[in-house]
């Protein structure tokens, strides 16, 4: 699991790769990744936009931007917690994901951005190289 926290919000990723919707011989490799936000701040909190950037171990990187994350754009109370699972194809059997959602607190209207932890994506399929 990776976790990352700003601004008393923490952000904890878990990827999963998943076998039976990959295929080594057509370069296509797919993960799952299930994402925890939980807000321990002391005020309301809102998820506007996501982005993220995907990068396969070739280095080709590839950026996503939108609204929300799962059509959904959560609102977190102190205390509170949103949990989605999304997925993402690589042409290649490993890589890693970054990020940043936008939030923007309810009481202040005031934007700001969190960080998501940049995640490893690993298929059993990959040779681990240690630098």
């Amino acid at each position: 699991m990776y976790r990352a926290v700003t601004r008393q919000i923490e952000v904890t990723v878990e990827p999963n790769f998943m076998p039976e919707r990959s295929s080594a011989e057509r370069g296509h490799f797919f993960w799952s990744y299930t994402v925890v936000i939980i807000n321990a701040g002391p005020e309301t909190v809102q998820l506007r936009t996501r982005h993220w950037i995907i990068t396969d171990a070739s280095g080709r990187k590839q950026e996503v931007r939108g609204e929300g994350v799962v059509g959904e754009q959560p609102v977190l109370a102190p205390g509170e917690r949103f949990e989605y699972t999304s997925g993402v194809p690589l042409p290649t059997a490993t890589g890693f994901m970054s990020g940043r959602y936008q939030m923007i607190s309810i009481r202040s209207g005031e934007p700001f951005e969190i960080d998501v932890p940049t995640f490893s994506l690993d298929s059993p399929d990959s040779k681990r190289v240690l630098n």
